[in-house]
């Protein structure tokens, strides 16, 4: 009887030091390196953009332009994409990964995609963060893989998980040796029907509070409406996320995916001006390349 209350109090004090792992009382923002001068977790804030879905190579490679020429240090696309209906479109697949990973390569650009499956994970060799969506915060088996490769994880909240179980989730990365994570609140699903999800904005406070990880906003997923995009996006900024992963499309109106809570072109440009203000009203910055830091400093 007494060994059973002692090992259980053994067990307790172990998954406490653990969750102080994450939770890191006292320590800095962990500094999640994308590329040379990328990282998220400073003082820099870090905008992703790209397309929901890669279509073909006229269309990734016009988002790049769009992307590099806005300010935005990474290139975001989805070649595996999860969707409620199996006749939605599901993506290139590895063709879509290798189109991601050359066009941002061409246009100076870190990149992220989201990974569905760890036996995928060759494919994804030249993509700088791995991206676990939604529907796979609880595919234990795919945590445990990525906490194996040691590379930039992305994970998003689930839409129905608690504050808790997403911070849980990303222990599962921790734990197994990788500290290369970043969170992203996408919204979860309320009773409200007026958004695609509830952007749960206490959620990343919390969350920064609790944890030295970067943490990020879907403003797109979230929302579901262009039209709240750029306003949820500033609020995020506000209220201490390190950055944003947006959803740009050349053309969202003919989008093969998500077309409806796209930014176009001149969206982004639109965005990224606006920040500009919120980030020094908070002490932070919108992120530059090296050359132009290193001339503003001299």
């Amino acid at each position: 009887m007494f060994q059973n209350i002692l090992k259980a109090l053994m067990q307790q004090i172990l998954l406490n030091t653990k969750a102080r792992v994450l939770r890191g009382a006292g320590r800095p923002t962990t500094r999640v390196q994308l590329a040379l001068g990328v990282a998220l977790g400073g003082r820099d804030f870090v905008v992703m953009a790209g397309p929901c879905a890669i279509e073909e190579p006229r269309q990734i490679a016009t988002a790049a332009e769009t992307v590099a020429a806005a300010g935005c240090p990474v290139l975001r696309g989805g070649a595996f994409k999860p969707r409620t209906s199996p006749y939605s479109f599901q993506g290139l697949g590895d063709p879509g990964v290798r189109l991601l990973a050359e066009t941002a390569a061409r246009h100076g650009l870190a990149s992220v995609s989201e990974i569905m499956d760890a036996g995928d994970l060759p494919a994804f060799e030249g993509i700088s963060m791995l991206q676990v969506g939604a529907r796979n915060m609880q595919n234990f088996s795919l945590l445990k893989a990525l906490a194996k490769c040691g590379r930039p994880v992305l994970l998003k909240r689930g839409f129905a998980a608690t504050v808790e179980e997403w911070l849980l989730a990303a222990e599962y990365l921790l734990d197994g040796g990788n500290e290369q994570v970043v969170l992203c609140e996408r919204g979860i699903r309320t009773f409200e029907t007026a958004t695609r999800n509830t952007l749960d904005l206490s959620a990343v406070v919390l969350a920064k509070e609790r944890t030295h990880l970067p943490v990020i906003v879907d403003p797109s997923h979230a929302s579901g409406r262009r039209e709240l995009v750029i306003p949820l996006s500033l609020a995020a900024a506000a209220c201490g996320a390190d950055g944003l992963l947006v959803e740009v499309h050349p053309q969202p109106q003919e989008a093969l995916c998500d077309g409806a809570q796209a930014l176009p072109p001149e969206g982004l440009f639109d965005l990224m001006r606006k920040l500009r203000g919120i980030l020094t009203a908070v002490g932070r910055e919108l992120w530059q390349p090296l050359p132009q830091k290193k001339a503003i400093a001299l």
